[in-house]
């Protein structure tokens, strides 16, 4: 339970490193977009390899579809709700959005980045289960992807006019929902049987692939530009080869 609730702050607390770089340091948007690229790639073999081939391999195929599908739906409901409230530019850096965030609520963008976090959380807690150590694949997947997160949406939140002070409250609230999440996670799935862990790992591998989808890899486009889809596969292949070590 320790830790899963440790390896949750690490995987967390890089949206707080990228929200102190937003502050503090000149971040040019293209480094964004690349860190973005490459976190996306990331997380698309973490979801294939870890959470997907497991599900499929412990609980059978159809718990797999089920999961990986309402994952989907869920997190595109949730995602279109969010945006709606002003929370769709949370990915997305001032400058490389043409120089403005939108009509972005600092709440909503708060709201979507807890929603991106939880399931990624969860998996890792559910992870350590094994007793064969927590999931590094996961852990920096995780981690490599809430840097630029922790970036861009700390620029919409200075946009809507959010003190320093309030936007380190805001991230620090991220990384202690993420490391219960992860706790949780470890705690629930502990003496679940395999049909209901490939369920709820399937169902994080959906709401992760349409996060990446939706969100992540359209402004990975629009700071990176064309080396955006190579920055991906470089990430892709870096999932392969962690997945393998």
């Amino acid at each position: 339970m320790l830790n899963a609730v440790l390896w949750g702050a690490v995987s967390g607390s890089a949206v707080l490193i990228g929200a102190l770089m937003a502050l503090f340091l000149p971040i040019r948007t293209k480094l964004i977009g690349f860190i973005m690229a490459f976190g996306t790639g990331v997380l698309i073999g973490a979801a294939a390899y870890e959470l997907l081939d497991d599900s499929a391999n412990e609980g059978g195929l159809l718990p797999t579809i089920i999961g990986f599908t309402a994952g989907a739906l869920v997190f595109t409901l949730f995602d279109w709700y969010i945006s709606r409230k002003g929370g769709s530019g949370r990915k997305r850096s001032v400058r490389g959005a043409g120089g403005s965030q939108g009509n972005g609520s600092g709440l909503a963008i708060f709201a979507g980045t807890v929603l991106d976090a939880i399931p990624e959380s969860i998996m890792i807690g559910a992870s350590l289960i094994s007793g064969q150590g927590v999931s590094l694949l996961l852990v920096i997947a995780i981690f490599i992807s809430n840097i630029p997160e922790g970036l861009s949406s700390t620029a919409g939140l200075k946009q809507d006019g959010y003190s320093k002070s309030k936007v380190l409250l805001l991230w620090l609230c991220v990384l202690v929902i993420s490391t219960l999440a992860s706790g949780a996670g470890y705690s629930f799935m502990d003496h679940a049987s395999g049909y209901t862990t490939a369920i709820i790992a399937s169902f994080a591998g959906g709401g992760i692939i349409s996060m990446v989808s939706s969100s992540m890899m359209p402004e990975a486009y629009k700071e990176g530009g064309p080396l955006t889809g190579f920055m991906a596969a470089l990430g892709m292949l870096c999932s392969l080869i962690l997945d393998h070590l």
